[in-house]
Order: structure tokens, then sequence, then C-alpha cells
């Protein structure tokens, strides 16, 4: 409680939730509640995704933790003629290491309209970012961590971010063993490859229509063949931080979609069924709050970040708390 690092992420967290308002009440964006539980998950539907869903039951129900807040802003443009938003936490069963996390912190956003439409947003909402925490906290920032001119760069620069397709990107590290993830019809960046194109194209960069096949089935298709995906993400500092992309508008291509990934539609019978009853061309974006704030802080470890860490927590629990407690104590934990 008496950390100077906490306290500064403290009033990171407070910054950052009160420049997203701002800027998405700016684009007429409506914010919306939404349960932390869902039947129906995104994170494991990519044949290049490494994450699994966090199952849980409530109410004698088995459900799952939210991976993602996507399909239920999906339905929200439904009631929103412009788009709609949230930050909450995300969980994904996945190992936790210096940039991932079980738990975490996800702003995100579903827009009325495309993948260009989408990256104008997102662009525009990094430097809004950026531009807040330098005028609140720059100073404590400057006295904490020595430096905060790649915030100032960030609020200075072109909006119009670096570009590369996927195809691009590829080529661009196609000489390092390890860049580029392969799979059966499909490739992905690696961490390693992420990072490569940071070095080599600049420190804010968008790569974009990846292989189709890589990315999730709900990605609308990015060509007339379908072999590319009308997606991007965002890499800045560690590697990606903005995952985003255009959505199927129609159930015909949905359906299509979801042959192509081996995905059972009956699981998705809702989705679908949106799309039958009210097509509409959406996209959307998560941004992982907790490693944006590792950019910013210049910090190489995302298990620093949450305020109250989930790390190595004991299975012991309530054996683990202290009993009997000495008199006039209140309850403790033995950590």
């Amino acid at each position: 409680m008496s950390s100077p690092w906490f306290k500064l992420i403290s009033d990171l967290h407070d910054t950052v939730m009160q420049a997203t308002v701002s800027y998405a009440t700016s684009w007429g964006l409506k914010w919306l509640f939404l349960p932390i539980t869902t039947r129906t998950v995104t994170c494991p539907s990519a044949l290049g995704s490494d994450s699994a869903p966090m199952p849980v039951t409530v109410n004698n129900v088995q459900t799952y933790l939210a991976d993602s807040m996507q399909f239920a802003l999906e339905y929200g443009c439904r009631l929103s003629p412009v788009g709609c938003y949230s930050i909450a936490p995300s969980f994904r069963n996945e190992n936790q290491d210096r940039s991932h996390l079980t738990q975490f912190i996800h702003s995100e956003v579903e827009l009325v309209g495309d993948i260009d439409d989408l990256m104008r947003y997102v662009s525009g909402y990094v430097q809004a970012l950026a531009g807040a925490v330098l005028d609140r906290l720059g100073d404590d920032l400057a006295k904490a961590r020595g430096d905060v001119s790649h915030l100032q760069r960030m609020v200075d620069r072109n909006p119009s971010f670096e570009q590369l397709t996927f195809d691009e990107a590829a080529r661009l590290i196609a000489d390092v063993d390890g860049a580029i993830q392969y799979g059966d019809d499909w490739r992905a960046l690696s961490h390693q490859g992420e990072r490569l194109l940071l070095e080599r194209v600049g420190e804010v960069l968008w790569v974009h229509h990846f292989d189709n096949l890589a990315v999730p089935f709900y990605q609308a298709f990015g060509d007339d063949e379908a072999k590319t995906a009308a997606n991007a993400d965002m890499l800045l500092g560690f590697g990606e931080i903005v995952g985003s992309g255009e959505r199927h508008g129609n159930a015909v291509d949905l359906r299509k979609s979801m042959v192509m990934h081996g995905v059972n539609e009956a699981e998705y019978e809702w989705y679908v069924r949106m799309r039958e009853e009210m097509p509409m061309t959406t996209s959307g974006f998560g941004l992982g709050v907790d490693r944006f704030l590792m950019w910013v802080l210049k910090h190489d470890d995302i298990r620093d970040i949450p305020l109250i860490s989930r790390q190595e927590e004991s299975d012991l629990w309530p054996e683990m708390v202290v009993r009997p407690l000495p008199t006039g104590c209140q309850a403790g934990v033995r950590t």
C-alpha cells in the first residue's frame, strides 16, 4: 500500500478510464454494462491460438468467464447507431509469463463500420491515451521512469501509422528463423517476429490482412477467395497491444467461414441468427490495458502491472487463513 509503483499504476488506471470515456463519447459510442460470464467464447476459435476458455460453475450452470466482450458488443451494435464500448476483465486459461496474464483488463469497442473505420478509431485512441497520460502524469512518470519521450512522440506523430500487409511483413522478416509460425495453410507472427518488425519498421505499426485460417472464424474475408481476413494488429512496445477485425456482416459468409475453420455452428446458433435477423457490418478491437501500461512505464514484465496480483495463488483456501485468530485481531492471510 505504501509502494510508489502501485500508486502510479492506480493513477494510470484512472487516467486510462477517463480518457477512454472521453474519446468514445466524442465518437458517439454507448457504454454498456455486460456480464463477465458467457456461454459463447471467442478465444479458442483460431487455429493459431494458444488460449483456452476459463470454465466456471455459477448457480449450477457450467459456463465460462468472459475471454472478451466482443460478441456482447456486437449485439450492442444492434442497439446503438454508432457502436459501443466496455472496459472489463478478460480471462484466458493459459500460462502466465512476462507478456501474458490469465486475468487482464480489456478495453474493447465495436463500431458500425469497416476495418478502415476501426483502424482510424484505434490510432486516435492510442494517441488520446498517450496525451492524457502525458498531461496528467508526465512529471510523475519522468521522476519514476526517467523518460517520457516515447509518449511525446506518440502524441506528435501522424495518426496514419505505418501499415504493412501480413505478406509484406512476412517478407521483411523472412531471413530470421522463428519469426513466422507455420501451420497447415496458415502463417502467424511469433512474438519474436513482432519485435523484429518494430525494430526494422518503427516503434508503432499496423499489420493487417493475415492469413484467413490463422485468425478466428468471425473475422470477415479480406479478399474474394477468402485467403485473407479483414483484420489488423497494432504492434507497440513489447509487441501486439491491439487485436482487431471486421466481422462477417451476414449469415451466409459466417456459415462459410465456420465450415472453413471447423467450427460447430450449433455452439454459436444465436450469433448466426443475429445476422439473419439484422445483418450489419461492424468492426471491433481489444486493447490490453496492462500491455499498454507496460509501454507507458517502459517495463518488461506484465506480471508487475496488476494492482492486486493473481499470480501463484495458494490452493489451500480457506485453510491458508490464519486460525485461530489472536484476541482483538482482524482476519489475516498468511502468504
